[in-house]
């Protein structure tokens, strides 16, 4: 029985703003809020917000038979947060359902991987809080930034504790070897890879709305049919896409969401199921090790890094980019962090390519590559400027780390012992007030007056009680009381016998 795995990505770009030299050193916001707003919106009603309730509803209609994956970008998700609210919450009654699956990347969408693993380690680790803040699940699935791979950046994904990872099924690559099988990483027995159909991927978000494609038009029970006739021992059909092909590279007018709401349908009528990548890892054992030695990823016919890397300009840019990494890192600063974060998104370098492609390319605002390399060098110069103001330049990265470690314990310390200070007043002030308390009650028992005894009532059964001891003066008679009483005071008594 074949399965098939749909995963799109989301990620948006955030755009710089044109920025001069002089505006270094002066000017330290970098980015164009009219831009971003402007195409997130558009993208969100063209295409986010239909591809998702097509997808929810393919859920629904097949009772759960279809699953889907998706990975989100922390920048993208950001944005979201501040221009889309309702992409995540559709994205959250997605997850509901327990027929999607969220998988870790790049928070940035940068390429750390290729130059820093400590910087590649945090960036997915910050992703992965994001995944379980919102969906309440850590990705067990790595997916890199464009499905960049090789067999180092796999062993880092299996230390990292990943179980799977996507990415490209490179002919150069796979040799004669089929992408419709589960392989494992040659340095990391234990991490599986899903490799993608190029051929069944392209179909639908390069090609479908293509009249001059000799497979046009595309239907779904034909789609279905081409991956039914596989071999028999194809078990896995990857198909990976941005999600903004529905939509955008392929226009809603093309008919695609219809075209997807009936995959379902014809594929369980070919006995064809739908696996999210997890469900693939856990059901299907690798066939054999994949050597990939040289990096490579889904862009371009050479789907290498020469996108991003392939010319001077390209590389001096990432270089000098990740020079002050370890620093950036080491001061951990919120507002540096997000720059960091937002210059490390892989569309940076690809704006500056000198390559001949005209394929998922616009530079935005600028001219050419040699333009985008100079606004960003422009930004990137100003960035390592505010990095090397707040920690001088003549203290190396090793001093700077434990100068700031000591300060960072320093401070936990003191938090410790003002914690322990407050605590031990809020002790003392307990027992003053109990002290109080206490004394405020004796004191009002010494000062308040005896309450009379009341006399024991008589009653015929209660024999008369005595009292005892003092002698009493002997009882005069009543007479003689009455005539002592009207003498008068300056007579003296008679004296006795």
């Amino acid at each position: 029985m074949k399965t098939i795995c749909f995963y799109f990505e989301i990620h948006q770009i955030i755009h710089l703003k044109r920025y001069r030299f002089f505006d270094i050193g002066t000017d330290h916001y970098y980015y164009d809020d009219y831009e971003n707003e402007r195409t997130i919106n558009d993208t969100i009603e063209r295409s986010y917000m239909p591809a998702l309730d097509t997808l929810e509803q393919m859920i629904k209609d097949s009772d759960g038979y279809f699953k889907v994956a998706f990975s989100i970008s922390g920048v993208g998700l950001e944005q979201l947060e501040l221009h889309a609210p309702q992409v995540i919450e559709k994205l959250q009654q997605l997850n509901k359902t327990g027929c999607v699956e969220f998988l870790a990347e790049p928070y940035s969408h940068g390429l750390s991987s290729l130059i820093d693993s400590e910087c590649f380690a945090a960036d997915v680790k910050k992703q992965c809080d994001k995944m379980k803040e919102y969906f309440g699940k850590t990705p067990t699935v790595l997916r890199n930034s464009s499905l960049i791979y090789s067999d180092d950046i796999g062993l880092q994904a299996a230390q990292m504790g990943f179980k799977g990872m996507l990415t490209e099924g490179a002919k150069h690559v796979l040799g004669w070897k089929s992408p419709h099988y589960v392989y494992h990483c040659a340095l990391a027995p234990n991490l599986k890879l899903l490799l993608r159909d190029i051929k069944l991927s392209d179909d639908l978000c390069l090609r479908f709305n293509n009249t001059d494609w000799e497979g046009y038009p595309l239907f779904a029970d034909q789609y279905i049919n081409n991956i039914a006739s596989l071999s028999n021992d194809s078990r896995v059909v990857n198909i990976f896409m941005e999600l903004s092909a529905i939509g955008i590279a392929q226009p809603l007018s093309s008919h695609i969401l219809d075209f997807l709401h009936a995959l379902p349908q014809f594929a369980k009528l070919k006995d064809i199921t739908f696996s999210t990548p997890s469900d693939i890892c856990n059901d299907f054992k690798s066939v054999g090790a994949l050597d990939v030695p040289d990096t490579l990823s889904w862009v371009d016919e050479e789907r290498d890094v020469s996108s991003w890397l392939g010319n001077p300009m390209q590389r001096e840019a990432f270089e000098k980019l990740y020079s002050v990494a370890e620093r950036v890192r080491i001061a951990n600063d919120p507002r540096l962090n997000q720059d960091w974060d937002y210059l490390q998104a892989s569309n940076n370098f690809r704006f500056m390519t000198t390559k001949p492609s005209n394929v998922g390319l616009d530079r935005g605002i600028y001219s050419s590559p040699f333009d985008a390399f100079t606004n960003y060098m422009n930004i990137l110069g100003d960035f390592i400027t505010r990095i090397n103001d707040r920690y001088s330049t003549d203290i190396d990265n090793e001093q700077l780390n434990s100068l700031l470690t000591t300060i960072k314990n320093e401070g936990e310390e003191i938090e410790m012992k003002d914690k322990e200070i407050a605590r031990l007043q809020a002790k003392i002030e307990k027992i003053e007030a109990a002290a109080e308390e206490l004394r405020v009650k004796v004191e009002g028992t010494k000062s308040a007056p005896k309450p009379a005894a009341k006399p024991a009532a008589k009653t015929a059964s209660t024999p008369k009680k005595t009292t005892p001891a003092k002698k009493a003066a002997p009882k005069k008679s009543t007479g003689v009381k009455k005539a002592l009483a009207e003498k008068p005071a300056t007579e003296k008594p008679a004296e006795k016998a």
